[in-house]
C-alpha cells in the first residue's frame, strides 16, 4: 500500500483531516492535519477550533504502527497542525475559508486576459475569497472558474509619509479561477489575536463584486 494511503487512512480513522504529506531529505516523514469541518447553518456561529498536542501524539502513535505493518521507510515522523499559511488543496478547504485572506499562484501567466489591469506575466495574488455564485437558469460552462479573489493594489507608502485622506482608494479588482489553474493556494499569513476570523470590508477595505 502506498504511503499516502496508509496516511490517510490512519489520520481519516482517527477523525482528522489530512491536510498536506512531505517527504524531506534525511528521511523526515511530515504529516499534517486538522479538525474536520462540517458547514454550519446561516447564521450558526461555531466557536474556532484547534488541533492539540495531544491531537498530534495520538496519530503519531498510530502512524506509527500503521507504517512499521506496511515496512514503510522512513527515518523520522512529524505530525503537525496547519500554520497561518495552511494551504488549500480540495474543493472543501475553499469551501470553509470563504471570505477569508488567501494567496495563489497560478500555473501560467494570466497573458492577454490580464487587458492591461494588471500585468500579464503576473501568477501571484493575494485577496479576499469569494464564491462565483451561478445565476438561476445560467448554462454551467465545464471548466469555468468557481471561485474569485478580490483585491485592491495600492500604492506603497514610503515609511514616514503622510497619506492624505482625500487620496481615493484603488480600484477594486477581481479574479476568478478554477482549481484546476491554481499551482498554490494558501491562507494568507496574517496574524491576529482575534483569532482568523472572516474578513470584513472595514479591514480588507474591499466592497463584494461579482464576475459576469
Amino acid at each position: 500500500m502506498a504511503v499516502k494511503e496508509i496516511v490517510e487512512q490512519t489520520v481519516v480513522g482517527l477523525g482528522y483531516d489530512l491536510v498536506e504529506i512531505e517527504r524531506s531529505t534525511g528521511g523526515l516523514l511530515r504529516i499534517t492535519i486538522d479538525l474536520p469541518w462540517t458547514p454550519l447553518a446561516p447564521g450558526a456561529v461555531l466557536a474556532e477550533q484547534f488541533v492539540t498536542v495531544e491531537d498530534c501524539e495520538k496519530v503519531t502513535r498510530q502512524l506509527q504502527f500503521a507504517l512499521e505493518v506496511d515496512a514503510v521507510d522512513y527515518r523520522r515522523l512529524e505530525v503537525s497542525s496547519p500554520g497561518i499559511d495552511r494551504p488549500l488543496r480540495h474543493q472543501q478547504d475553499f469551501e470553509r475559508f470563504v471570505g477569508q485572506v488567501i494567496d495563489i499562484t497560478l500555473k501560467a501567466p494570466l497573458g492577454a486576459v490580464a487587458a492591461g489591469q494588471v500585468s500579464a506575466n503576473r501568477k501571484k495574488f493575494r485577496g479576499v475569497l469569494e464564491r462565483v455564485d451561478v445565476v438561476a437558469g445560467a448554462a454551467v460552462v465545464e471548466g469555468a472558474p468557481a471561485w474569485q479573489i478580490v483585491w485592491r493594489d495600492e500604492t506603497e507608502v514610503k515609511p514616514g509619509a503622510k497619506v492624505s485622506k482625500k487620496r481615493p482608494p484603488a480600484p477594486l479588482q477581481a479574479l476568478g479561477f478554477g482549481l484546476s489553474e491554481l499551482k498554490d493556494a494558501r491562507l494568507a499569513p496574517i496574524v491576529s489575536f482575534k483569532g482568523r476570523g472572516k474578513a470584513t470590508t472595514d479591514e480588507t477595505a474591499i466592497d463584494r463584486i461579482e464576475l459576469n
